[in-house]
């Protein structure tokens, strides 16, 4: 008997193993992965690879608001082509004066302007990370959180130059919080999830994986590293969060490349590392300080490695070196390539204007540079970056024109080759104000400036010499295009 029950023993194991398999292969292909608990002996459900994303979504949605902004402007009480443009035509200064015209001036009147957006709760004080321009100009901040829960949130502090805001609610309790995750260990490929309210339809959730890392000189923020994904990003859900498959934030969904408005299959996110120095400085002091080194770079391509000595391209060419500046008092010079910093091998220009411009004021750092063909460390000491830096730079938003509500900054190469004009053939139009001089003559971003006042522009100091040429109307003539067609335009300030 007892011969029997051995043997029967060594019969049964392998048949229950391959009933097991069996089993395990069937209930995996149905989604579902079926074991016994070792405790209690019932079979419990250990994984559903259908419902990867759902339990991270339930949990990491409830921290995601939807923001609404109110915003005062004024303009024409008749809208569109007023009274005040018709008077405005030159037929009417033959007849009546100049002064009829001004005398025929409606007064303009007060609108209110809504606008929405998303956002995410950081910690359980209240405060929300969301974009700048979400915020920007606001009079009023509503905030409506998942459970339905209204507030009203006042502005910590912006930061413009990067579009990273930070918003805070009063007086909620037991408020949801989302982790914030790792963006530097984001990988190509990666599952990535996009919750926001596009187009007002809160708590919209869409998935996607991550298309690159480190896309700069896109021309929308001063300081650009950004995650693209194909995860759906529309209007609205600016400011939402872009969350790995932890349930972590690892970006801040800001704007998406469209040629028609909607949805192309490529977003852009704010890498979360940025956010978490940004979010800390506004915390504590309602601004950003960054650091600055006093110097004007550029790419080094193989014409310049060429002329420069160097094997290969590569590395951050050296252009001028400011006085009085960081980089003077290090000993930095003129044809300089910086190659490393504090041994890290930097990329391109916006590599090294993001890395120190994170860097604290005072703080050193070591370049590595090669000079005359030879490699070189130099250590700086960061200096603060002037208030006015932005004003300084020259390949960013034009404020020179903000009396026309409009927006210009250089045409770079990745801009160029996305909307299909060629390089240093004018100024792209990134921004249009609404009810402006430029929108009522139907201005939209995307064109392309080529002239000014018969100047062909093709960088920021150009447009400064060409706007020297206007004269005391205040109006200016624009040559733009649209595509394969140009025309010319006059603009008057508001």
């Amino acid at each position: 008997m007892g011969e029997y029950t051995m043997n029967r023993q060594k019969l049964t194991v392998p048949l229950l193993g391959l009933i097991t398999v069996i089993f395990f292969c069937i209930t995996l292909a149905g989604g579902q992965v079926f074991a016994k608990s070792n405790v209690t002996g019932d079979t419990e459900i250990q994984y559903n690879p259908a419902k990867v994303f759902v339990n991270v979504v339930k949990k990491a949605k409830r921290a995601v608001v939807h923001i609404k902004v109110e915003k005062t402007t004024k303009r024409n009480p008749h809208g569109g082509r007023g009274s005040d443009e018709v008077f405005n035509h030159p037929f009417f200064d033959q007849f009546f004066g100049p002064q009829f015209r001004n005398q025929q001036q409606p007064k303009q009147q007060e609108f209110v302007q809504r606008a929405q957006g998303s956002g995410f709760i950081i910690n359980k004080k209240g405060f929300i990370l969301t974009n700048n321009h979400v915020v920007e100009g606001a009079d009023a901040i509503h905030v409506t959180l998942s459970d339905k829960r209204e507030f009203t949130a006042t502005i910590v502090g912006t930061d413009p130059q990067s579009d990273i805001a930070l918003i805070k609610i009063d007086n909620a309790v037991n408020l949801p919080v989302l982790p914030l995750g790792d963006s530097s260990q984001l990988e190509v490929a990666e599952w990535v999830i996009a919750i926001g309210n596009p187009f007002g339809l809160s708590q919209t959730v869409t998935v996607g994986v991550v298309s690159a890392t480190g896309r700069s000189s896109i021309g929308l923020n001063e300081y650009e590293n950004f995650i693209q994904t194909d995860a759906a990003i529309n209007p609205g859900n600016s400011g939402g969060p872009l969350i790995n498959a932890h349930g972590e934030a690892v970006g801040i969904n800001t704007a998406l490349f469209s040629k028609t408005g909607g949805y192309m299959g490529i977003g852009f996110a704010i890498p979360i590392n940025m956010a978490k120095s940004i979010e800390k400085q506004l915390q504590e002091h309602g601004k950003v300080t960054r650091g600055w080194l006093g110097v004007v770079i550029q790419n080094v391509d193989k014409d310049l490695a060429d002329s420069f000595g160097l094997k290969h391209a590569g590395g951050i060419l050296v252009s001028e070196v400011q006085q009085t500046s960081p980089a003077s008092a290090a000993g930095l010079k003129r044809g300089d390539v910086i190659v490393e910093i504090d041994g890290k091998v930097l990329e391109d220009v916006s590599d090294l204007r993001n890395r120190v411009a994170l860097l604290s004021p005072t703080s050193k750092t070591i370049l590595l540079v090669i000079r005359d063909g030879r490699e070189k460390k130099i250590q700086i000491t960061i200096g603060q970056q002037p208030s006015d830096f932005s004003n300084q730079t020259s390949n960013k938003d034009v404020k020179a024109m903000k009396d026309y509500g409009l927006t210009l900054q250089e045409l770079t190469k990745e801009i160029a080759e996305r909307f299909e004009y060629e390089v240093n053939s004018g100024l792209i139009v990134s921004n249009v104000e609404q009810g402006s001089p430029a929108a009522k003559a139907g201005m939209k971003p995307g064109q392309l400036v080529e002239e000014v006042n018969r100047i062909p522009v093709y960088t920021t100091k150009d447009l400064g010499k060409a706007l020297g040429e206007t004269g005391e109307s205040g109006k200016i003539l624009l040559r733009v295009r649209s595509g394969n067609y140009a025309s010319y335009i006059v603009l008057g300030t508001k």
